[in-house]
């Protein structure tokens, strides 16, 4: 028991780091989109480029990381019911014995009230179980989109009342 609230704590302590690594690379998203507004502003398209991408892979590390803690939330969830588990195993084993001590004395009364606590045990297990596959079952994906990066833009660009179609154009025409 001592050794499940070791493992208990590591997995609270681990989640909680993951929660503060996930708002650091969100602080570090809003970072980027206000580099984004100044380098629109300075003409600088090609480094508004840059931290689009940047601000784009912390949206989605931040994404990651919040995932993560959710999985691992789950794991100490898991581990936290695993202690009432064990009880649930002893109540199960001693409703066996009952029921072994039932059906020598064939008692249909008794026999069908130990079924119905069974029953109700193996139900709450299930469910258990099939929280934590729901919640392991997430991916994502490591690959920025550059129609992701192009809609940042746009919309740091409209913040920053700026044209942004009228700044890649001058650049298209610089590099021509």
């Amino acid at each position: 028991m001592l050794n499940k609230g070791k493992h208990l704590f590591n997995l609270t302590f681990a989640a909680k780091e993951l929660n503060k690594t996930a708002k650091r690379c969100d602080r570090e998203k809003k970072a980027e989109k206000a580099k984004i507004k100044k380098a629109i502003q300075k003409g600088n398209t090609e480094f508004a480029r840059i931290c689009a991408e940047n601000a784009i892979r912390q949206k989605n590390h931040t994404i990651r990381f919040l995932r993560m803690n959710a999985r691992v939330d789950a794991v100490a969830a898991n581990v936290q019911t695993a202690v009432p588990m064990g009880k649930v195993t002893e109540s199960m084993a001693g409703v066996v014995k009952s029921m072994d001590v039932t059906l020598r004395r064939m008692s249909l009364k008794k026999m069908s009230a130990l079924m119905d606590k069974f029953e109700h045990q193996f139900e709450t297990l299930n469910v258990q179980t099939q929280q934590m596959e729901d919640t392991m079952s997430s991916s994502t994906t490591l690959i920025i989109p550059q129609n992701q990066v192009d809609m940042l833009l746009q919309e740091m660009a409209d913040e920053a009342g700026l044209d942004l179609n009228v700044e890649l154009a001058h650049d298209v025409q610089v590099f021509v």
